[in-house]
């Protein structure tokens, strides 16, 4: 039985092993995906000093939107993106809707920023209309806002948000995720991926109002994802969710049967007479 504990842990970490050094492995990402992981810089205080330009295409300070008692979920996006920026706004959206009594400019305010610095207050405003009629009511503390002065890049790096611009297809590569931050515009908390519980955002903003931040244990999520030049976008790669479920799987069985020895063996010096040998029966 320990024999086949050991033979167990073994392949789990050649499984393991095999991961790291195969294309797919975390060291291994396609070039334009890689350096692409988000920094946690809980706690830091962004510039609010930054200013971009509104809807309307007034220079606003990113004072204007803090300092009201109220946290604010922060994305970075670019509005012409064809998917996945799309996806993180919808799948916010949605928690925000269901968050049910909760309203942007009452509860919290929302301030999303695009990072392509040849987009236009216009194309603000078109988006808050899209994102305004997909909420369903009215959102007055949403505010739509596009880069002026290179600012974008200087607030993504002070919140650890790192993309790049692919020219050849024309497009930002770029992780999925918001930021919360308290109404001083300290950060206080990011959330992965395209999708969000109203629970997770809830807790999230209530947090940041309180002045609490914390690290996301939701960051491994990013891992799942990676840029595919031939799919042009991020895409949640089969092999690497199912490499991690069989090393889980194995590992646990491992764990198992290890203890099913511990346990096998344990109760052989409380009862010797019962595992001794036998003669042979004649």
């Amino acid at each position: 039985m320990r024999n086949i504990a050991l033979a167990t842990l073994a392949a789990a970490a050649s499984l393991f092993a095999d991961g790291a050094s195969s294309g797919h492995g975390p060291n291994k990402q396609p070039l334009m995906a890689q350096g692409l992981e988000v920094d946690e810089n809980v706690n830091r205080s962004i510039d609010l000093n930054l200013s971009f330009l509104a809807e309307d295409g007034s220079e606003r300070k990113l004072s204007e939107y803090f300092g009201k008692g109220r946290p604010v979920v922060l994305n970075l996006v670019y509005y012409a993106c064809p998917s996945l920026c799309n996806m993180v706004l919808n799948g916010q959206t949605q928690a925000m809707k269901a968050l049910e009594t909760w309203t942007p400019g009452n509860e919290y305010d929302v301030v999303t920023i695009s990072i392509d610095p040849r987009e236009t207050p216009n194309d603000a405003a078109e988006k808050r209309k899209t994102y305004e009629k997909a909420f369903g009511r009215p959102a007055p503390g949403w505010h739509f806002l596009a880069d002026t002065k290179g600012h974008a890049k200087m607030l993504a790096t002070q919140m650890g948000y790192k993309y790049r611009f692919d020219e050849g297809r024309n497009q930002y590569v770029h992780p999925a995720a918001i930021m919360v931050l308290s109404p001083e515009g300290k950060i206080a908390r990011y959330l992965y991926g395209t999708r969000f519980t109203s629970f997770n955002l809830k807790m999230a903003i209530t947090e940041a109002r309180e002045g609490k931040g914390r690290f996301s244990l939701e960051k491994a999520l990013l891992l799942c994802y990676q840029y595919d030049p031939n799919a042009k976008g991020y895409v949640v790669l089969a092999e690497n969710l199912m490499r991690g479920g069989a090393l889980v799987s194995v590992l646990v069985l491992g764990a198992m049967l290890w203890r099913f020895w511990l346990w096998e063996k344990k109760r052989a010096k409380q009862h010797p007479s019962a595992f001794s040998s036998q003669p042979a029966a004649r």
